[in-house]
């Protein structure tokens, strides 16, 4: 008998898609303040979620979604970044 495994579903903070939470990058404020992508999806601290898709990471920095989710201001230098390593894991 197989069990019926429930898929964790996340939303994209860019286009409001839900999908499948490992087809998802995380964006994660630590504990300590910094804001990275959380290529394990497993570390602590407040998460956002984006599809593999510079327009939904344009579309997040354009309407501070990701400054919501986090609920931190996000300086440039920080987001410069984000958008740097973003395009390196969707490479």
């Amino acid at each position: 008998m197989i069990k019926n495994l429930k898929i964790p579903q996340r939303t994209c903070i860019g286009c409001k898609c839900k999908k499948p939470k490992k087809e998802m990058i995380r964006i994660v404020r630590t504990t300590d303040g910094k804001i990275i992508i959380d290529e394990t999806g497993k570390k602590s601290g407040r998460g956002a979620y984006l599809c593999g898709d510079v327009k939904c990471l344009n579309v997040a920095f354009k309407e501070n979604s990701l400054n919501k989710s986090l609920k931190q201001d996000i300086p440039l230098q920080t987001l410069d970044e984000l958008r740097k390593d973003f395009l390196k894991n969707i490479e």
